[in-house]
């Protein structure tokens, strides 16, 4: 085992001071994904810096009609928040399409965010990775990828982001607070996480020293029609294959407000922005959304072992939208 420091952060200021302080050091919340990296020697920090009294555990009402999750809130909690199911469905469904209910228990708002890659590159130290040591190569593009990136992929990295949480965000157009040196600051659930390029060892637009403090739900986004589905190996406890959150409302007729994000295909939740704006305006056809989701998969680009993907993806997001927009078809 290897030594490391630990610090016990009593507000969040003192806890982004403490990261700051020392090299290397890294945030504690639940644990159970930055542990496991520790234990399998992927991770190796000098410190941690405990956040879990932090006061961050609350799910706030604002008077907008807007949600703040606090990123100490564990993910079962969230899940069954009666706001979060009434109001924001999309998002209790993702969260329980994740883990066990053991792990949701103790995951937090925060490090599910945090989380990184489960690519076996990724996560096995004798093998070549780019996104754990920079410049050694990607062991999985002529390895093993059926469960890798069809969209958005580069040459150094084809890994995929695990979160099914985040991908509910990126529908619900939800923004991450953050806290760090130079004061407070937000980001866009949707460009949160990066694409890989030349760098996939930065997963998040997230700046050193940096503390996820909150996740802001918009009020715009309250009560519409919302569903997540995933398609999996097995029927729980797995990481998706191909998974679609989208929120959808139809007005008079044709579709005003769509939001839809894809898991599981790229290195972060993928925004359907191209799908997203051939709806706009248009009835609710089964034509429609078919022509608005080829249009979006039409930019992927299957590997070898990986085609099968796209058609899934495909399949997903026409029966969750035509699921959502079922009422104002009939």
């Amino acid at each position: 085992m290897k030594p490391f420091g630990y610090v016990r952060a009593a507000g969040i200021e003192d806890a982004c001071a403490a990261v700051a302080a020392r090299p290397g050091a890294r945030f504690l919340g639940g644990g159970t994904n930055l542990v496991d990296l520790m234990k399998l020697g992927v991770e190796e920090p000098g410190t941690l810096v405990d956040v879990t009294r932090l006061p961050l555990d609350t799910v706030e009402g604002l008077p907008d009609g807007s949600l703040r999750v606090g990123a100490m809130v564990r993910n079962s909690d969230l899940a069954a928040h009666p706001a979060v199911r009434d109001r924001f469905p999309v998002l209790s469904q993702a969260l329980l399409a994740g883990a066990s209910a053991q792990l949701r228990n103790a995951a937090t708002t925060g490090g599910n965010l945090l989380q990184r890659t489960r690519c076996p590159y990724f996560q096995d130290i004798s093998k070549p990775c780019n996104k754990r040591a920079p410049g050694s190569g990607c062991g999985a593009r002529d390895g093993v990828h059926r469960d890798h990136a069809v969209l958005g992929h580069s040459e150094h990295c084809i890994a995929t982001h695990p979160s099914d949480m985040a991908v509910a965000l990126a529908a619900l157009d939800a923004r991450i607070e953050l806290y760090g040196p130079d004061g407070a600051r937000g980001v866009a659930a949707a460009d949160f996480h990066r694409l890989p390029g030349g760098h996939p060892e930065r997963d998040t637009e997230i700046l050193p020293g940096e503390l996820i403090t909150g996740v802001l739900l918009p009020a715009a986004a309250s009560g519409l029609p919302s569903l997540y589905r995933k398609a999996r190996d097995r029927a729980s406890y797995a990481f998706a294959l191909a998974s679609v959150a989208a929120v959808l409302r139809v007005t008079d007729g044709v579709v005003d407000r769509a939001g839809i994000a894809f898991g599981a295909l790229a290195h972060r939740p993928w925004r359907a922005r191209v799908a997203e704006e051939a709806l706009l305006g248009a009835a609710p056809t089964e034509a429609a959304f078919e022509h608005a989701v080829d249009l979006e998969l039409s930019a992927a680009r299957p590997l070898r072992d990986n085609g099968y993907k796209v058609p899934l993806a495909r399949n997903l997001a026409l029966d969750v939208l035509l699921r959502l927009a079922a009422p104002a078809r009939t």
